[in-house]
């Protein structure tokens, strides 16, 4: 079964011992998986929008239309091919690196050069993927009196810092939670949940009351489900009143 990962080549020499070569070199890298060729432009137009390929090995020099035109023309698809232009004349690298070509490759290609070449795709490849997003923390391990427990991530109002582990409150009461606070602010970051202090983690969702302190000027949250004050530090407070709306 072909690999669905392995990427689709296409080939674009109007010289059919040289298509020959570099497809039976291509074949050779475990990244590749179908190869096709076309002999000119035309023929090129047509296998880009049946076989949709992901890299196109591209001569420059062709009868008719140049792989710099084609080249040229592929940026307005939605998604055009990485392309490594393959030719026998060094004088037309400037020309193609203005065509965002991801590389250059002088005739007669050597499979070491075509390795590097292919380095590069996989490089252009990946950059092209969208970052995953990251995936919201659901529930976290706590312990409570000698229990462990799945707590819902929603129905926590604050953690408070203990050394090296930490403690979260819910309306239920406190459990014990083996990660750090700098922990628990990393993976709780797209849950709702802001730094205040170095010693304390604020649900934003469960924020009541917002209390300057007199004469300090520091800023004071009443938590909605606990009940509980929580100072906001003032390293932290420009950053806290941004997400409050308050700045």
């Amino acid at each position: 079964m072909a690999d669905r990962h392995a990427w689709r080549v296409l080939v674009v020499d109007d010289e059919p011992p040289i298509r020959a070569e570099l497809h039976y070199l291509l074949a050779q890298d475990a990244r590749v998986g179908e190869v096709e060729e076309a002999g000119g432009a035309t023929g090129a137009v047509e296998k880009i929008l049946a076989f949709h390929p992901d890299v196109l090995f591209l001569d420059i020099q062709m009868p008719g239309t140049s792989g710099v035109q084609l080249a040229d023309s592929l940026q307005n698809l939605k998604k055009p091919p990485v392309i490594v232009f393959v030719t026998a004349f060094s004088e037309y690298a400037a020309e193609a690196f203005e065509l965002d070509a991801t590389d250059y490759v002088l005739k007669p290609v050597e499979q070491s050069r075509l390795e590097k070449a292919l380095d590069k795709v996989e490089a252009a490849l990946t950059a092209r993927k969208p970052a995953a997003a990251a995936e919201p923390t659901r529930r976290i391990q706590g312990e409570r009196n000698g229990k462990r427990s799945y707590i819902p991530v929603n129905d926590i109002a604050y953690i408070e810092a203990r050394a090296d582990y930490a403690t979260a409150y819910t309306q239920a009461g406190g459990y014990l939670v083996s990660d750090s606070i700098s922990t628990l602010e990393r993976r709780l970051a797209s849950d709702g949940f802001l730094r205040v202090h170095r010693s304390f983690l604020v649900n934003i969702d469960d924020v009541r009351d917002i209390e300057v302190l007199k004469p300090s000027g520091l800023i004071q949250l009443t938590l909605e489900r606990t009940g509980a004050c929580i100072p906001v530090s003032r390293r932290r407070a420009a950053g806290v009143k941004k997400q409050l709306g308050l700045a």
